[in-house]
């Protein structure tokens, strides 16, 4: 990673985010710039794109992952959970446990990979409580709050909104949007979710809307950051738009890509 900015240097950061396992590359995402910013899910519960990877297939197998993915496909979202209660009460062991010993084997990685300095925020399927146990120095772990990089502020809001899938971290709308007003005025919003336009919440390849934030789409009305960065959504129908002063960029599925989106100011 280079040397932080002196002078009148320009300045670059790389931002991931749905990295979902992906130690491997998010260990040189930092290469070439300033800092790395992290916008959440660094755990693989289960991969969509190949259901023999992460914590479900690896517990329940491929054939149960194939089935509980075409459920929660086409929306069958209550067969899908009666599958998954079947299959946890086969296992005979506390259900909080097993999940908590897999994602801190999957923390133990990605916070290892992590550069310094590394600017990181919650998505819906963290598990908050673990990550100071993993944030090493030189990681700054942010959630409605605000840091100062290269001259300009950078707000930070993590996890995502409730929903039939109800992954770990789901809030409530209310407490979303008092974190999205502690944040304030800034240059660049980092969230995990995108605000709530069809066009950057439709995953394309999932067929179904996601939910996004009304509270951050009116933000970026009311305060023109120059950046909203987020993840999310792993194929939007739209990958970037200008809502009024403000360029919305979804930064990619870093699992999938292995590629950081970088800014440079």
């Amino acid at each position: 990673m280079a040397p932080t900015p002196t002078g009148n240097r320009r300045t670059r950061v790389h931002v991931v985010s749905d990295v979902h396992g992906n130690a491997r590359d998010l260990a040189t995402a930092g290469e070439g710039a300033d800092a790395l910013i992290c916008l959440g899910d660094l755990v693989l519960f289960l991969d969509y794109a190949d259901h023999s990877r992460g914590i479900f297939p690896d517990l329940f197998g491929v054939e149960n992952a194939d089935r509980i993915v075409e459920l929660r496909t086409a929306r069958r979202f209550d067969e899908a959970r009666e599958l998954g209660r079947r299959l946890w009460a086969g296992i005979g062991s506390d259900r909080g446990a097993v999940i908590e010993k897999a994602v801190r084997k999957q923390y133990a990685e990605m916070f290892a990979a992590f550069p310094t300095p590394t600017y990181a925020t919650y998505g819906n399927v963290d598990m908050p409580p673990l990550w100071p146990e993993y944030a090493q120095p030189g990681t700054t772990v942010l959630d409605g709050e605000r840091v100062e990089i290269g001259g300009w502020v950078f707000g930070f809001v993590g996890g995502g909104l409730r929903t039939p899938m109800r992954t770990p971290y789901e809030i409530s709308d209310e407490e979303y949007a008092a974190k999205i007003e502690a944040v304030g005025e800034v240059d660049v919003l980092c969230t995990h979710i995108p605000p709530e336009v069809p066009e950057l919440v439709y995953d394309t390849v999932a067929r179904r809307f996601e939910r996004g934030s009304r509270a951050l789409l009116e933000a970026i009305r009311r305060t023109r950051p120059r950046y909203s960065l987020f993840g999310h959504v792993h194929q939007p129908l739209a990958r970037r738009m200008r809502i009024g002063a403000t360029e919305c960029v979804n930064v990619g599925h870093f699992a999938g890509s292995g590629k950081p989106w970088a800014l440079e100011w």
